[in-house]
Parts: structure tokens; C-alpha cells; sequence
């Protein structure tokens, strides 16, 4: 029986591409079948425009018929249909049969008489031409992120492996680029190296066209006060960026908290959505201030209305200064404690030495203004005022040992308990030494013993002094070294208008330059030992003078004297004789 699709009228019938699918190669090749020479040509011209030259290096495309889990079956009109491996389809993970993709024959028959194709070559033939189309259009071109590679990550455009920094991602900073791996993205061709066949894409360049057109909008319906949703892009020492949807904002870190924080991340965290009110902006409004506490009650407002003055409250130390400590009593509620009123003692101490940050303290309020949102503390009130029986416990002529806490240039302050001081004045330390500076006498943080001399209860004031804790020497001495006694000893230094001479640790005795003067005429020199008598002592101001001429001129006026006595004696006998014998020879002669 003969095949229809052979029948010459049968062909007729038939229209060319009917006729080249029933057409029967075998039969014709053996000659069992003639075609006329008018459809012959027609075949041929059906041939040559639908099937495929296998012999050339062209770019055609074909079309998916079918795919396995391996790989994709590709019809090019050709005389057996082309395989693929999906390795070469990463890029396009949606592939499906009917999809139309470019190939090039690889390799003409395998073993099993299958064309070879290759996706991934006819891609990098054309992919140049479609990439500098591509960033000459500015059209969006469709990318697979292959991997991650230093600075950003390698992405497969068009068969070409193309570079996209990290700061073209996104217009936010990236933490995590492994979320972007095995992902088909779009992207704008930004830069093209021809010499080095380099191409640089972005994908942030998208990004930013659909951001610019929402932040004039956003930007022109800015108003003060005006509440907004957004998300932490980025948070620094002294702020957090926010994005409100294309316009970045900044909270300042005083405008995150009613309570202070050291650092914004006690608040909030990255990429955390947060309403937030505008505060100010700029002309332009490219500088915005945002506040997120602004949103929140002002915690004084919130204070318990019963706290008043006196009451007692607990908090935690969280700023230091010199001058005192702040007491947060409440979230958002701070108040000061002066150094002064840190303890009874009027010696000022740092605060540091006394409380440190974070410690939990409770102190005693005493002023509130609610309105100025103001409020002093104080710790000392806490414990009794040691000064309430001040007359009991230190009366005058009372003695008690206390600590030197401070010099100044006129005495010494000593501390005798907490909150109890007094003053050593620089003339009350020693009864013999001449101290010109306290510290001379004395050291910091020495245990001295003391008497009370003046008590001013009202004033809060102690006079103290130390050397009355002891025996005035210069009461022995006065005794010792009276106007007129002698003593030996040796010139220490010659000085101006005379010399010094050490008696004893406690006496040292001035010696003028006249009476300096020895019995030979000669005056005396430093080291040399003689007899001092004492001319001048004056307790009250330690004062003692001494002379060795005094010495020898008292000898010489007692010889003087006697000398006198003496003629005046002869004189007086001599007269007395020449009386007594006139007398007798008065008698003599019978008078």
C-alpha cells in the first residue's frame, strides 16, 4: 500500500509546511518517490528557512521541550533535538518548557545522536552586545549573585561575569551579604572596561531612583511635631540615624531618654522600627532632628504627687562631679546631693570620696520645685548633728586627740570626729619653736592631741590648741634664766649687731656686739666658750639677752666702789687723829 503522504495529489493538497513534515526522506533518497521540480523547490526554500545549519558557529535560539533534574531538552529545528545541562540555567531558576533561550551547537552528535548545545557560550557571544546596550539604554538588566568576593559579590549578567560593590547593594549598610547568594536581582549597568572587560553593576542605583522620588514627597509634607515611622540605620556615640523612607533623621543621644544613658545601644537596636517626632530641620530640610522621648510623659510630671520636703527617697548614683553627685530617685527624675551636705564636716571633701556612680544611696529631700523641675538632696541629714551636744562632749579645757585633715598658711585644721573640726592656730602648736608653716610641725593625716580653747556653738567653730597639752617650759625657764644669773657657753653664730648663743634646745640667747667685748679688749668669736650673764628675759615673747662684757665691768665697778669705800674710810681716820691730838695738846698746854 503506498503511503498517502507520497501521493503527488495528496501533496497538492498540502501546504508547504505540511508538506515538509509529511515528506518522506527515505523514499525520495532511494527514488521510490518523485516530487515535481516546482515543489521540490518549494521544499527546498521550506528547508533552508526552518532547519538549522549544525555546521556553524552561529547563535540561534531554540526552545525548551522538555527537563529533566538534570538537564533541559532544546528543539532548534535541527534535525534531532539539543541537550543542556541546568548548571548553565543557575541564573534563571523559573526555566520552563516553551521558554525561548539562545544556544550554540557545542557539539554536533553525541554518542546517543543528540546535538550538544551550550547556553552558557551563546550568552557570553552576545552578552557583550547586550551589555553595553544595556549602559548605553540605562535599562535594568536581570543578575545572578554567584558568590561573594572581596568588596562586594560576582554576579552573572548576560553570561558575563559582572562585579557589584558592597556599597551598591543597597542604600543601607550591609551586615549580612550571604542573604544575596544564589538570588536573580535587578541591576543597572553603571561602568564598562572595554581593555580589561570589566563590568560594574548596581543595584542601589535602582534603589535610589525610587527613593528620590519618595523623599520629595516625604520632605515636602515635613512638619514640627509631626509623628513618623522609622527604621535604625545606624547608631553612633552621640546618636541614632533613622530612615524615614528614603530621608535619614537623627536623634540625638539626650533626645532618646527622660534618664541618661551612656550610649544610644541601651535603647535601641538596629534595623528596629520606631515612631519618632520631628523636632527641627533646616531650610532645605536636609538636617532633620528627631526625638523618640519627646513621644513619652516627662517623668516629673509623672512624680508622685505626696513627695515633699523631708521625705525620704532612694535612688542610684549616675553623674559625679567635684561638687556633688546626681541621684536618679526616679526614671527621668534626678537630683543633686552637694558635696556640703554629703556630712556633718565643714572640712569640703570630692564627692567621689564619698559615693561612686551606680551606687544605690538614700538621701533625705530637701528642696522640690516642681515647676523648675529641681530637686536637692542630702545624706548627712540622715545621721544626728554632732554639734547638737557640742557642750557636753568637748568643753573648754577638755583635751582629745584628733586627725590633721588640712593646713592653711595660719594653722591647722584638725578633725576630732565626723563633722567636728577645729582650728590649731600656728602660734598654739609649740611653746619654744618659731614655726613659720605648719607643715614644718606637722604632717597630714597625723594623730594630734589637743585642748579645747574657744567653743562657738552658734558659729559651729572650735578653737583648739596643742602645746597647751603639754607644760610651758618657759615658766621653769623664766626662773632658770632670770635677769643676772650666769651661764656658760659657746657663740654659735655671729650675726648682725652681735652673736647667738644656744643655752639649751629652747633658749636662744642674743648677744649685742658690745657685749661681745672680753677684758683684753678683744671680742669674742664663734665657737668660743665664756661666761654669759643674762641682762633681759621676757617670757611672753621668748625673748633673752646676754652679755660676757657685763661680766667682767661688774668686777671692775665693785673694785671702784670699794676703792672708794676705802679713801673715804682713810680720809675719815686721818681727821679723826689730827682732832685727837689737838685735843691732847690742847690739854697740854692747860686749854
Amino acid at each position: 500500500m503506498a503511503d498517502t503522504n507520497t501521493n503527488p495529489e495528496v501533496q497538492e493538497q498540502q501546504n508547504p509546511e505540511q508538506f515538509l513534515q509529511s515528506f518522506n526522506w527515505e523514499k525520495y533518497e532511494e527514488g521510490i518517490e518523485k516530487v515535481e521540480d516546482n515543489k521540490l523547490k518549494e521544499f527546498e526554500d521550506l528547508v533552508e528557512k526552518n532547519f538549522v545549519e549544525t555546521a556553524d558557529d552561529d547563535v540561534v535560539e531554540g526552545t525548551v521541550v522538555h527537563l529533566t533534574d538534570r538537564e533541559a531538552i532544546i528543539d532548534i529545528n535541527a534535525k534531532s533535538e539539543g541537550v543542556i545541562s541546568l548548571n548553565e540555567f543557575r541564573y534563571n531558576p523559573d526555566l520552563k518548557v516553551g521558554d525561548k533561550v539562545e544556544v550554540l551547537i557545542d557539539v554536533r552528535e553525541d554518542k546517543s545522536g543528540q546535538l550538544v548545545l551550550s547556553h552558557r557560550k551563546a550568552r557570553v557571544i552576545k552578552a557583550w552586545d547586550r551589555v553595553n546596550e544595556a549602559h548605553d539604554k540605562g535599562e535594568i538588566v536581570n543578575g545572578f549573585v554567584k558568590c561573594r568576593t572581596k568588596g562586594g559579590m560576582i554576579v552573572d549578567v548576560f553570561g558575563i561575569e559582572a562585579f557589584l560593590p558592597g556599597s551598591q547593594i543597597d542604600v543601607k549598610p550591609i551586615r549580612d551579604y550571604d542573604q544575596y547568594v544564589n538570588k536573580t536581582m535587578e541591576f543597572k549597568v553603571v561602568k564598562i572596561n572595554h581593555e580589561f572587560k570589566n563590568v560594574v553593576v548596581s543595584h542601589k542605583a535602582l534603589i535610589e531612583a525610587d527613593i528620590e522620588e519618595q523623599k520629595k514627597e516625604i520632605i515636602g509634607q515635613l512638619e514640627k511635631g509631626q509623628v513618623l515611622e522609622g527604621v535604625v540605620k545606624n547608631i553612633t556615640s552621640y546618636g541614632v540615624f533613622i530612615d524615614l523612607g528614603g530621608v535619614d533623621g537623627l536623634i540625638h543621644i539626650t533626645d532618646l531618654s527622660w534618664s541618661r544613658i551612656n550610649h544610644p545601644n541601651e535603647v535601641v537596636e538596629l534595623d528596629q522600627k520606631l515612631n519618632v517626632v520631628i523636632l527641627d530641620f533646616d531650610d532645605n530640610k536636609s538636617r532633620i532632628q528627631l526625638g523618640l522621648k519627646q513621644l513619652q510623659k516627662h517623668p516629673w510630671e509623672a512624680l508622685d504627687a505626696d513627695l515633699n520636703v523631708g521625705d525620704k527617697v532612694k535612688g542610684k548614683v549616675v553623674v559625679i562631679a567635684d561638687y556633688g553627685a546626681f541621684v536618679e530617685v526616679a526614671e527621668g527624675v534626678e537630683g543633686l546631693i552637694h558635696v556640703s551636705e554629703m556630712s556633718w564636716s565643714t572640712h569640703l571633701r570630692s564627692a567621689q570620696d564619698f559615693v561612686k556612680v551606680g551606687d544605690e544611696v538614700e538621701a533625705v529631700i530637701l528642696t522640690l520645685d516642681r515647676d523648675e523641675r529641681k530637686m536637692s538632696l542630702g545624706m548627712k541629714q540622715l545621721t544626728p548633728d554632732p554639734w547638737t551636744d557640742i557642750t557636753s562632749k568637748y568643753p573648754v579645757g577638755s583635751k582629745h586627740k584628733g586627725i590633721v585633715r588640712n593646713f592653711t598658711n595660719f594653722g591647722v585644721f584638725v578633725e576630732l570626729e565626723e563633722g567636728i573640726d577645729g582650728l590649731i592656730y600656728i602660734s598654739d602648736l609649740s611653746w619654744t619653736k618659731k614655726i613659720k608653716h605648719p607643715s614644718e610641725f606637722v604632717n597630714i593625716g597625723d594623730e594630734l592631741e589637743v585642748e579645747v580653747l574657744e567653743l562657738d556653738v552658734e558659729g559651729r567653730k572650735l578653737s583648739l590648741g596643742h602645746k597647751q597639752t603639754t607644760e610651758n617650759p618657759w615658766d621653769k625657764y623664766e626662773q632658770e634664766f632670770a635677769v643676772g644669773t650666769v651661764h656658760n657657753a659657746a657663740i654659735d653664730e655671729i650675726v648682725d649687731k652681735g652673736a647667738t648663743i644656744k643655752f639649751n634646745e629652747d633658749i636662744v640667747a642674743f648677744v649685742p656686739s658690745r657685749h661681745l667685748e672680753k677684758e683684753d679688749g678683744k671680742k669674742l668669736k664663734k665657737g668660743d666658750v665664756a661666761d654669759f650673764k643674762i641682762i633681759e628675759f621676757n617670757k611672753e615673747f621668748k625673748k633673752v639677752v646676754a652679755s660676757h662684757t657685763a661680766i667682767f665691768k661688774e668686777e671692775e665697778e665693785k673694785n671702784v666702789k670699794a676703792a672708794a669705800a676705802s679713801s673715804t674710810a682713810s680720809e675719815k681716820t686721818t681727821l679723826g687723829d689730827l682732832d685727837a691730838l689737838q685735843e691732847l695738846k690742847d690739854k697740854m698746854e692747860g686749854k
